[in-house]
């Protein structure tokens, strides 16, 4: 079940409340009567693992010069 916060617009306590989706919002501070609301944060998401970044997917060699450059050059003929 998610834990949301919501904040009193009276008297600025925050609340944390453990719901579930289908349960109504909470509305009324109980310290002091005032009204809350749901305060929204942002979301701490971490990847972990390998294939994440994109360096992951490259390969080991160290190489830089292309396949196609480092084969001889086929003489031209003359028709």
């Amino acid at each position: 079940m998610p834990t949301y916060e919501y904040e009193c617009q009276a008297c600025h306590q925050r609340v944390e409340a453990v719901q579930r989706f289908s349960d109504p919002a909470l509305t009324t501070c109980e310290a002091c009567g005032g009204q809350l609301k749901k305060v929204f944060s942002a979301v701490g998401i971490v990847f972990k693992g390998s294939g994440f970044y994109k360096n992951d997917s490259r390969g080991t060699s160290t190489s830089a010069a292309p396949a196609a450059a480092s084969a001889p050059a086929a003489p031209a003929s003359s028709d």
